[in-house]
């Protein structure tokens, strides 16, 4: 069904469909993190309900936590809940492997922020981003004035977030971008929140526990 090529950098490699694609797509299985080592008996539990067309590599994980009773109770507390379209990359898997993190290369993703969505955040008294990768798409709108495209902004210790006010984010693995990210925006704070997480058995990675992270330190 696909006629795989020779390797590319960073492990990946270049595929040609040699069926159609929605041949392919009805063959092949849910792509899980590497850290994930049996096939989920119910897909959907690695899809958030919101999702409706596939871009991803993977699902943007704290958005797992919402389903549509949780999101109507937000509306009913006064919260506006405005979309975006997010392109997750392979690279948000891959480890930083440098000794100093700044030079890291960090993966380029895509993302569309709807003119809507970018007028709510503006508006708004508080930005809640639903994951890092939110995080990223609109932190880049503010840095790079584009609304939609690909990002390659690698958000580390030092950076002035300009729109998300609060996180809900998983507890990330160790030696990511994921967990610098978190890192910029708390401080060194996130290391007595992950040693209570593991004290109280929290679930960390993909489908597991999450944590709500009211605003950057100023």
């Amino acid at each position: 069904m696909v006629e795989v090529g020779p390797p590319l950098d960073e492990g990946r490699r270049r595929v040609r469909l040699l069926r159609p694609e929605a041949e392919v797509l009805a063959a092949g299985e849910v792509p899980l993190p590497p850290y994930l080592h049996e096939p989920l008996a119910d897909p959907e539990r690695y899809q958030t309900v919101y999702a409706d067309r596939p871009t991803s590599v993977a699902a943007p994980t704290a958005g797992l936590h919402l389903t549509e009773p949780l999101l109507e109770r937000c509306r009913a507390a006064g919260a506006g809940v405005a979309r975006l379209e997010l392109g997750v990359g392979i690279g948000t898997f891959r480890p930083i492997t440098v000794p100093d993190v700044t030079d890291h290369r960090v993966h380029r993703e895509a993302y569309d922020v709807p003119a809507a969505t970018w007028a709510a955040c503006e508006a708004a008294t508080r930005v809640v981003a639903v994951g890092t990768t939110t995080v990223r798409a609109l932190e880049s709108v503010a840095a790079r004035g584009r609304r939609s495209g690909w990002t390659d902004l690698y958000l580390r210790r030092g950076h002035r977030f300009a729109v998300v006010d609060a996180l809900l984010t998983n507890f990330h693995v160790p030696r990511s971008s994921l967990l610098v990210l978190v890192d910029a925006f708390v401080g060194p704070r996130w290391r007595s929140l992950y040693e209570d997480a593991l004290a109280r058995d929290y679930r960390f990675l993909s489908l597991g526990d999450a944590m709500f992270l009211p605003g950057p330190p100023v």
